[in-house]
């Protein structure tokens, strides 16, 4: 959300208030701090060991305080976590059109990823306005029955962070060393789906003295435990505390592939053309699969194994994957947002840009 923050606080006509949740604590204030953003209001709702509804319950009383104080008259919530669940539902309760970017991801599974599927369900059946990254999140609203008009095709937002930081941001690797940046944390793959993705990124290691690993790990501690459990005695394996944004995208950029079952790391890692092999069975972001960038390798230990020896081995399958290409947006996406958001409130916003346009396969 930092371009589009950027952009309305640009824009003229917005006065543009950031009220956090204060999800993901320990990774939020560094992003904040990086990208020039403060706070004007936290409602800092996490607590140690919560459970999921003890933090919705939670969140539902102090947004509803925050947004009868704040009388918006717009609200925009990114993405699939609690925090853009909470605030889509609050604002509908208050009747305060609510725009939702990154709309219209869907698997079809609400249990794939859990609980993100059935968040962005939720929020895109009260939302007024419809930000979608893509055409085939385009489809997916129109399916549900959205109305074409609510919908803008507008790119994603994360890839405007990328157009506008990519080319300062510096790739450094050691001489004849591969790199591999792994990432893993999702709540589905908790426990031995886990640690069999983690075994298979060891035994790729194992194979290959020139590749070492670098792995910011997540400090929820069922991720920490697995984590080290399986990789932190091993010597080409640099397990760390979860990297700031600019520190983030520099090891992407430096890095040979990408294993992750992230959702935006999807995104990113085509703009910097790196393989991804993505560990999940499903995933809401299938334009980079379809372009033939990233690959679904699942969490069978011997599958996964196998798809990073041929990256690691045949420089033709590699370089069909190491390919400029990306799927998910142009640059511009907040642009088009804060323009539709202008209009919608009936401000004399002019429309400059032009249409977001996806590579096909």
């Amino acid at each position: 959300m930092a371009p589009v923050v950027h952009e309305l606080r640009a824009s003229g006509w917005a006065q543009c208030l950031v009220l956090l949740s204060g999800q993901h604590r320990d990774l939020l204030d560094q992003t904040l701090q990086q990208f020039g953003i403060s706070a004007d209001h936290d409602l800092n709702l996490m607590e140690p060991s919560q459970t999921l509804g003890r933090l919705t319950g939670n969140a539902f009383i102090r947004f509803d305080e925050a947004l009868r104080e704040l009388k918006p008259d717009f609200v925009l919530g990114q993405g699939d976590t609690t925090t853009a669940m909470v605030a889509a539902m609050s604002s509908f309760y208050q009747q305060i059109p609510f725009g939702h970017v990154e709309a219209g991801l869907r698997t079809g599974n609400k249990s794939l990823p859990f609980p993100e599927e059935i968040n962005r369900v939720i929020a895109g059946r009260v939302a007024d306005l419809h930000f979608a990254p893509t055409q085939a999140s385009v489809d997916a609203l129109l399916r549900e029955g959205v109305a074409p008009e609510a919908i803008q095709l507008t790119g994603n937002t994360v890839i405007d962070n990328l157009a506008r930081y990519g080319g300062e941001i510096s790739a450094t690797s050691s001489p004849g060393e591969r790199l591999i940046l792994l990432t893993s944390h999702r709540r589905e793959n908790f426990g031995e789906p886990m640690r069999a993705a983690l075994l298979a990124v060891r035994d790729a290691v194992d194979a290959h003295p020139d590749v070492r690993v670098l792995y910011p790990v997540h400090p929820n501690p069922r991720v920490e435990e697995v984590a080290h459990d399986v990789l932190g005695r091993h010597d080409r394996v640099s397990l760390v505390a979860p990297l700031g944004y600019f520190e983030f995208m520099a090891a992407m950029k430096s890095s040979y592939l990408v294993v992750t079952d992230s959702g935006g790391v999807q995104e990113e890692a085509p703009f910097f053309s790196k393989p991804v092999l993505v560990l999940r069975q499903e995933t809401e972001r299938p334009e980079a699969v379809s372009v033939g960038v990233a690959e679904l390798v699942g969490l069978d230990r011997a599958r996964i194994r196998d798809r990073l020896e041929a990256l690691l081995t045949d420089r033709t399958a590699y370089d069909a994957m190491a390919r400029d290409c990306s799927p998910y947006g142009d640059g511009l996406a907040s642009r088009r947002i804060v323009e539709h958001v202008g209009r919608y409130l009936g401000q004399n916003v002019p429309t400059h840009t032009p249409p977001f346009e996806a590579p096909r396969a």
